[in-house]
């Protein structure tokens, strides 16, 4: 990957003012609660464990919804 993976907020406090930290690639700083956390790309998962998308659709109640 050639560019710099961005947070859109902090994984602390959910504040959105982030600046890249001195410290590495991937290294950031949160202004509002003065934390310092790093993104570490992990790879990519095998096929076997991505959840598989239901075959079949959950039956109506007979019970619920408005009539």
């Amino acid at each position: 990957m050639s560019e710099r993976a961005a947070p859109f907020y902090c994984p602390y406090c959910g504040d959105e003012d982030l600046r890249p930290s001195e410290e590495g690639h991937g290294a950031w700083e949160c202004r509002a609660c003065n934390r310092a956390f790093q993104l570490k790309f992990l790879g990519l998962l095998a096929e076997g464990f991505r959840a598989a998308p239901s075959q079949h659709s959950a039956p109506d109640s007979p019970h619920g919804g408005a009539s």
